[in-house]
């Protein structure tokens, strides 16, 4: 399933619009990592967007 674990982030559907103006189905899959995060002592492992891994490092919960 790809959907980040912290954030909820997940596929986004559209359109891809040729030159011609033709449309068809896209999908864009959000940026996931496997990441070992520790949480009250406990070592919980997530699939973390790339997004959320950016925003706990400049939190510094993240090393």
């Amino acid at each position: 399933m790809q959907k980040c674990d912290l954030t909820g982030k997940g596929k986004q559907f559209g359109n891809n619009v040729s030159f011609s103006q033709r449309h068809t189905k896209k999908v864009w899959k959000p940026n996931l990592q496997n990441k070992t995060i520790e949480v009250d002592g406990k070592k919980v492992k997530l699939k973390v967007s790339t997004q959320a891994i950016r925003t706990l490092k400049k939190k510094g919960l993240l090393v």
